[in-house]
C-alpha cells in the first residue's frame, strides 16, 4: 500500500512539474509571435 501511494504521488509531482513546463512554454512561444507581429507591422508601416 505504502508503495502504491508513493508511486501515486510521485506520479502527480510529475504531471505538475510538466504542466508548469508546457504552461512556460507556450507563454515563450507567445511572447514570440507578439514579437514577429510586431516587426510585420513596422515594415508594413515603412512601405
Amino acid at each position: 500500500m505504502k508503495t502504491l501511494l508513493a508511486l501515486l504521488m510521485s506520479s502527480a509531482f510529475v504531471i505538475l512539474a510538466g504542466c508548469n513546463t508546457v504552461a512556460g512554454a507556450g507563454k515563450d512561444l507567445e511572447r514570440g509571435g507578439e514579437k514577429v507581429q510586431d516587426t510585420a507591422k513596422d515594415v508594413q508601416q515603412k512601405m
